[in-house]
């Protein structure tokens, strides 16, 4: 049967994006035979604009990933910043306490821990990285799916009909296609939000993560390449709507006390935004001819900073899979059900951490608050054991 394309990749962030850069550069399909469907495309963003609110902590292994696709080289050096160092701690124990959790790099013989990466940077090289190899940029909603034996046919919104051997949905954790194929996904609200901003502190963040966990949620500053810091800090709906209407030098006065004044007093440099947290989990990744990539198939807490990391794993892994067979196997169940038990697990796996993790740290239960200081103090002065958690947050 004669099809448009082998692969369509729904959804032009920067997990499509690069899966579809990646299988066009291992060679696992013709760059005639992959297109890329978004109902919207990044576009350059300028060069003097006020960094995106929207940044991310980029392990190694999404580094690597993202070096083989050329995209870390051209990253402008103000929109990337390394992290030699972090330290995380309980609400009632100092930053610098034995009770604190704190990693190096240099103790892993490492150049950094990571970097902090701007998303809207980022999008628009994930997606130039397609464009440059080739891929099909295709702009239009979708307006249905279907699967049958012989292919895959995605309607969009225009009414043109397309047809492809395998359909990957990496539409976000909102996935129209997840819905559209009812698959069910499991999770919950944590009825929270992330309350984001860029602000100046009063001192130097030292190329160092900071993050306090507080009763109502974590709290992070991440370093920013122009010296200020990034953060991201979770909290219940009705707190957020609190802090939201506060004036700039009040909001400047909360958050210098909710971060322990770690770095003196912090100053709005931004506006503020929010969004709401959630976990959800898809209860399949693959079906004949469809699989599911990144938030599409996995949204989880951002305390850990892992979201796209994970997606970007999705990546690799189905990059992989899809370039050891031939075109025409691409949607063979037997095939795509290798992604999924690779990738389900894992990405089980830490989204139950990061959910457990939240609900151990925000909490004021006195047993609960003991036993976390003594299970990060234990984690810090056990070398090895320091050395496990920071090499597996690189992705090596």
């Amino acid at each position: 049967m004669s099809r448009d394309f082998d692969i369509l990749i729904v959804g032009a962030g920067v997990a499509g994006s690069a899966l579809a850069a990646s299988l066009v550069l291992r060679k696992a399909v013709l760059p005639e035979r992959i297109a890329l469907v978004a109902d919207r495309f990044a576009i350059r963003p300028a060069a003097d604009l006020e960094l995106d609110l929207r940044v991310y902590a980029m392990s190694r292994a999404s580094q690597r990933l993202l070096e083989g696709l050329s995209v870390w080289q051209q990253l402008p050096q103000d929109r990337l910043s390394a992290y030699e160092r972090m330290c995380v701690w309980d609400a009632r124990d100092a930053p610098d306490s034995a009770a604190a959790l704190r990693f190096d790099c240099a103790e892993l013989g490492e150049p950094d821990l990571g970097h902090i990466v701007e998303g809207r940077a980022l999008q628009w090289l994930a997606q130039e990285a397609a464009r440059r190899a080739g891929v099909a940029l295709i702009q239009a909603s979708v307006g249905s799916v279907s699967i049958s034996d012989a292919a895959a046919t995605l309607t969009l919104s225009d009414s043109r009909q397309l047809q492809a051997g395998l359909i990957v949905a990496a539409d976000g954790a909102d996935s129209a296609l997840r819905a559209l194929l009812q698959i069910d996904a499991v999770g919950h609200s944590y009825h929270q939000q992330a309350l984001v901003a860029h602000v100046r502190t009063a001192q130097p963040h030292r190329r160092t993560a900071w993050q306090r966990f507080l009763p109502t949620g974590p709290l992070a500053l991440l370093p920013l390449g122009d010296g200020r810091s990034s953060l991201v800090w979770s909290m219940d709906s009705a707190r957020a709507d609190a802090l939201m209407a506060l004036t700039p030098e009040d909001f400047d006065t909360e958050l210098t006390g909710a971060s322990g004044a770690v770095l003196g007093r912090c100053t709005l440099s931004t506006p503020r935004a929010r969004f709401p947290l959630q976990l959800k989990v898809a209860s399949q990744y693959v079906r004949p001819r469809f699989a599911l990539l990144g938030d599409a198939a996995h949204s989880v807490h951002p305390l850990a900073g892992q979201g796209l990391n994970l997606g970007l794993l999705d990546c690799s892994a189905l990059a992989d899979l899809l370039s050891s067979v031939k075109p025409v196997q691409f949607g063979e169940l037997r095939v795509l059900r290798r992604y999924e038990r690779e990738r389900k697990s894992a990405n089980l796996l830490a989204a139950t951490a990061f959910d457990g993790l939240n609900r151990l740290f925000s909490n004021s239960h006195p047993l609960l608050t003991g036993l976390r200081s003594a299970g990060l103090g234990s984690v810090g002065r056990v070398p090895g054991l320091r050395h496990f958690f920071a090499r597996n947050a690189l992705g090596i």
